[in-house]
């Protein structure tokens, strides 16, 4: 009963967060550039971690941020909640964040997102689609950002095996970066379908980067099984 009282609070003061967001909109129309509005964006996703933390109880911790490359990378990340959409832009400053056109139209959160450096993908265009996709990473490359992917194409239940669809091992093959293997729990606090937010601690896996040079599928198999004992291990 707890929980659900602390989770509904949280949607409650979530949306009134939100909408100082949303007022803020037409202020921002009238000619501010894109990194103020992106600095206030993740202004918006930190506040979004601590109403998690302070009133749901629900925190993260990060290990093995060693292993994050200095440089241009291509993240893959699992994808099991809304959780790791929002916190990714806090966790990554800078993303280029590979992510699907429906997006754009979620109230507030659309109107922000389309002022990030994200590459918007339209699965209805088929291999045009995949072309976009590379030609906005490549650019995203080019300007020192790194990539994020969710290899396995939209959220999935904890329990369910990592997977990856096609198109990332085109990118690796392309661009010629390393990379970065990345593991989170968030669905045992945040599940697929929303419901109650439970708390606890999720867990942000960074794993040994995979350089380049090796053929897409290589990387592919190699990340994937990474990340699946991973996914084993953290639970």
């Amino acid at each position: 009963m707890m929980t659900t009282i602390r989770s509904k609070t949280f949607d409650i003061l979530f949306g009134l967060w939100t909408a100082v967001f949303g007022l803020l909109i037409p202020v921002l129309m009238i000619g501010h550039s894109k990194r103020i509005v992106r600095g206030i964006s993740r202004l918006w996703v930190r506040g979004t971690l601590v109403l998690l933390d302070r009133v749901v109880g629900l925190g993260y911790v990060e290990k093995g941020r060693e292993n994050r490359p200095d440089g241009p990378c291509i993240i893959v990340m699992n994808h099991q909640s809304t959780w790791e959409t929002l916190a990714s832009n806090v966790l990554f400053p800078n993303v280029a964040i590979v992510a699907k056109k429906e997006l754009l139209r979620v109230p507030v959160f659309g109107w922000y997102l389309r002022r990030q450096p994200m590459i918007t993908i339209d699965r209805d265009l088929g291999t045009q689609a995949l072309r976009r996709m590379i030609d906005g990473a490549r650019a995203a490359i080019a300007e020192g950002r790194p990539v994020l992917v969710y290899p396995e194409g939209t959220r999935k239940d904890p329990d369910e095996p990592i997977s990856f669809r096609r198109g990332v091992e085109m990118i690796y093959a392309k661009l010629g970066v390393p990379v970065l293997p990345v593991v989170v729990n968030s669905g045992r606090f945040w599940g697929i379908a929303g419901g109650a937010r439970r708390p606890g601690t999720i867990t942000v896996s960074y794993l040994p980067a995979i350089a380049p040079g090796l053929s897409g599928a290589e990387m592919v198999a190699k990340a994937s099984q990474a990340m699946e004992a991973e996914r084993l291990r953290i639970g």
